[in-house]
């Protein structure tokens, strides 16, 4: 479990938010969002379905734009910058998809050259075998370097698509459910490999979940979105130690069985 929230006021924050608000029609999804990511820490973000999670991340690395308020990645405000300077932002923020999103008809290895060889140009075939071998090392699935995603288990694809993320070795880290789907013991894996992605590539990380337990082994802090807003922030047990009838029903439905 983590014990470690980061409350310095004084660290770099790589993702500021403010008064992020976003609508699809009188659809009013995101209603004044105030968020920061610290620099080195993993930060869970919950929330029910249809919540505007994913719309967050979206507008993060700049996929949708806000209807109104700040959004800055790495001293960058996303909706003021060029195309070409998007781009490039985007490189040091990985997003590790939700279904690992590899490419069904190439290998591990072709699967993790391919952003490589797209992105880093000049670079030589050693060093991309080294970024490769080592980046599936980490990971923990370097005996898995020729064989093809179909071959692999839903738990081992998971790994492979956070190793192709982390090929590029960005600054920030974005999770889309990691845990989703998977079993129990998988489950803990992928929670300690988020960790130690953490630790080894110093990376800062949102990590969007419905999954308590990941959120309790793996956030430095717990932001819960709620109506709208993150009006829930801190440590695991801050956040849900509440009577707040939008959150009980949260927790009780991954403890309470």
């Amino acid at each position: 479990m983590k014990s470690r929230p980061i409350t310095d006021p004084n660290l770099e924050k790589v993702i500021e938010i403010k008064g992020l608000t976003k609508s699809f029609g009188n659809f009013h999804v995101l209603r004044g969002v105030d968020l920061n990511l610290y620099r080195g820490e993993n930060l869970v973000v919950l929330g029910k379905s249809g919540t505007g999670k994913s719309v967050l991340i979206k507008i993060i690395i700049g996929l949708l734009k806000p209807d109104n308020g700040l959004v800055r990645v790495l001293g960058n405000t996303v909706d003021e910058i060029s195309y070409k300077e998007l781009l490039a932002l985007r490189l040091d923020v990985g997003f590790s998809f939700q279904n690992s999103a590899l490419y069904d008809s190439m290998t591990v290895r072709e699967n993790l050259e391919f952003p490589l060889v797209r992105n880093r140009k000049g670079i030589t075939k050693a060093e991309v075998n080294h970024a490769v071998e080592s980046t599936l090392d980490a990971v923990g699935l370097l005996q898995a370097i020729n064989q093809m995603p179909s071959e692999l288990s839903g738990g081992q694809r998971k790994r492979i698509g956070i190793a192709r993320t982390l090929i590029l070795q960005p600054k920030i880290m974005l999770y889309d459910e990691p845990t989703a789907g998977l079993d129990p013991i998988t489950c803990l894996e992928i929670n300690s490999l988020i960790n130690e992605v953490q630790e080894r590539y110093k990376t800062s990380s949102i990590i969007i979940t419905h999954d308590l337990t990941c959120a309790r082994a793996v956030g430095n802090r717990v932001a819960m979105l709620l109506d709208g807003k993150f009006e829930r922030q801190g440590s695991f047990d801050e956040v849900f130690d509440t009577n707040d009838e939008r959150v009980k029903p949260f927790y009780d439905y991954n403890f309470i069985k």
